[in-house]
């Protein structure tokens, strides 16, 4: 599961929700709708979760 987050903890999209072999995968973000900002994504995956900060600059 790949998801992003807003400053406050709100999910505002979900990139990948299903399940996939292992693999290298590519995702494209389109953050039109979303303002310029600090936003985090979440990844999960057999167990293991990892958050990064990502910044979104129009």
């Amino acid at each position: 599961m790949l998801k992003v987050y807003d400053i406050l903890g709100r999910e505002v999209k979900t990139l990948v929700n299903e399940i996939k072999s292992p693999g290298k995968y590519s995702v494209d973000f389109n953050g039109i709708e979303l303002s310029s900002g600090v936003y985090f994504y979440r990844l999960e995956s057999n167990g293991f979760t990892d958050i990064k900060r990502m910044l979104l600059i129009k």
